[in-house]
């Protein structure tokens, strides 16, 4: 039961986290900007805010739910102005093949903005309240059986960060500057798209 707990919380982890929205734009256009690291520390503040989304859930913490859900208008507009400043930082940003990671950007910010983003996004708890329902694994869980499910989610969100920022590292190698400038300006215009969607979806 152990082990089935924690299984089930790391392909709950892993599937949520996989669909490549902003946040594996932005963590694809880290990594090849300034290396594996940089997309590491922005998988690990989505895995973060995804595990705090699972506990939520798997706990039942249905008036936190309620509250998170009641407010997702104002969460949401500040996660799409955010999401249009990121997109237009990297628009702008001059490509660098061997920079430093602290002269275009720094971990505890890539981890902050990420974790930032991801819980901006409170649909995401019906989405984990649903998916462990189904899984058996539904609210109200004792304490030990919800820490297992929230490690399992983290460990999964957390493996596919480290899949798509390895992926993005080897990539990286082989670019020239002008095809790492033709990136920043494509990956900054898909974001700030992310984030106008999430502004019209509010009208």
């Amino acid at each position: 039961m152990t082990t089935d707990l924690f299984l089930k919380g790391l392909v709950l982890g892993f599937s949520i986290a996989a669909p490549v929205g902003p946040i594996g734009v932005l963590c694809i256009r880290r990594t090849i900007a300034g290396g594996p690291l940089r997309g590491i520390a922005t998988g690990l503040g989505t895995a973060t805010a995804d595990a705090l989304y699972g506990l939520v859930a798997a706990l039942g913490f249905t008036a936190a739910a309620a509250l998170l859900v009641d407010n997702q208008t104002p969460l949401r507009l500040a996660g799409g102005l955010f999401l249009c400043y990121l997109g237009w930082v990297a628009f702008r940003t001059p490509p660098a093949l061997h920079a430093p990671v602290r002269q275009s950007g720094s971990l505890p910010g890539d981890y902050i903005t990420a974790f930032f983003l991801t819980i901006t996004n409170p649909l995401t708890i019906l989405s984990f309240a649903a998916i462990l329902a189904g899984a058996g694994v539904g609210g109200g869980q004792d304490s030990r059986g919800a820490a297992l499910v929230v490690l399992g989610v983290f460990a999964g969100s957390l493996l596919w960060w480290l899949l798509l920022s390895g992926a993005a590292g080897l990539l990286r190698a082989g670019l020239s500057p002008s095809r790492l400038a033709w990136i920043n300006r494509l990956s900054g215009i898909v974001i700030a798209a992310f984030g106008l969607a999430c502004l019209i979806s509010l009208l």
